[in-house]
């Protein structure tokens, strides 16, 4: 197979080669995937440099989120669930390739009328954004919801799901084209944080100035975010792209019976298993009704595997919005 195989530590995305490599050998317990697309995450360039919480033992092969088909199922298994031939995505290291290896709860089938492209990116932001709103806030008919950084892969999925259970979205962004996207997939109001004014901007947008009733915060907004939250408002604490680890003023939570909700979506495997299918099923739900779709950043196309530098380049300069995604044409010319 090709793919980005690391033996030691780059200062970034430039430096990484794509070579030929042996095909992988699965455990017992995992598939073999042909991949057709994989989505550059910013996790990916950290770990790339060695500054990840997840670094495997050299020599490992970059990249997470794929999709593409499966090549052969796991050998111990009477009856997989993805038969070989199955289109699926997930998450699994060694995306950057022409094939890897996954277990079975690493995948999910791609949804029907869906391309490899669309589906590569759709693992980590999805379930992120929907066990945020959902199952930690609660969102209903009638919430007010500001989402920060709401062009960006986990933010448009927020945007989508919102929109879905009948919410108004007021979404932040720091481009004017990124502000363009946001209310392209739905977003009634956009603001951008650009502008210190940015909270009375949204308090002033809300009935009665009384403010929203939810915050999505990939940022790292949070202290802000509590001039314009109202009052038993929920803010949710979903990353810190910002990149500093904010404080908090605990008297304005108190003040104003404010909800701090943390999100750590990649736990659940770990600590509440039973929750995944079922926000995985709320997620197939809306994409049948037609009320989530994809969002493959499409002011670029990123194609080959050679194109994953660019893509990361891309993605770590905050030029992208959505998801970045870089095909990958397999050999007999599959249909992306």
């Amino acid at each position: 197979m090709r793919g980005i195989q690391l033996a030691q530590y780059v200062k970034g995305p430039q430096e990484l080669k794509v070579t030929e490599l042996p095909d992988p050998r699965p455990s017992p317990e995992q598939y073999l995937i042909e991949v057709h697309a994989a989505a550059a995450n910013f996790f990916d360039i950290l770990q790339i440099q060695g500054k990840y919480q997840n670094q495997p033992p050299f020599p490992w092969v970059s990249g997470a989120e794929f999709s593409g088909v499966v090549l052969a199922t796991p050998a111990n298994s009477k009856s997989p669930k993805f038969p070989v031939g199955s289109r699926v995505f997930g998450a699994s290291q060694g995306a950057y390739a022409t094939k890897v290896c996954a277990a079975e709860e690493q995948l999910l089938a791609v949804p029907r009328s869906w391309s490899f492209t669309d589906a590569a990116g759709l693992f980590v932001t999805a379930p992120t954004s929907y066990g945020a709103l959902v199952t930690r806030a609660g969102i209903k008919a009638g919430d007010w919801v500001l989402v920060h950084a709401a062009a960006g892969g986990v933010g448009l999925a927020a945007v989508q799901i919102a929109k879905a259970f009948g919410a108004t979205v007021i979404a932040t962004a720091g481009t004017a084209r990124k502000l363009e996207v946001a209310r392209a997939f739905g977003a009634d109001h956009v603001i951008d944080y650009r502008d210190a004014s940015w909270p009375d901007q949204v308090r002033k947008l809300t009935p009665k100035a009384r403010g929203v009733d939810i915050v999505y915060d990939p940022v790292g907004l949070v202290d802000k975010s509590t001039k314009c939250v109202a009052w038993n408002g929920r803010i949710l604490v979903v990353g810190f792209a910002a990149g500093s680890i904010e404080k908090v003023a605990m008297n304005k939570v108190l003040l104003k019976n404010i909800s701090l909700v943390g999100i750590h979506w990649g736990a659940y495997t770990k600590f509440e298993r039973e929750t995944i299918p079922v926000v995985w099923e709320g997620i197939r739900r809306l994409i049948e009704q037609g009320k989530f779709r994809g969002t493959v950043f499409a002011d670029q196309e990123f194609v080959g595997l050679e194109a994953v530098p660019d893509a990361l380049i891309a993605l770590g300069g905050r030029e992208t919005w959505g998801k970045v995604v870089v095909k990958v044409p397999q050999s007999g010319g599959s249909r992306l």
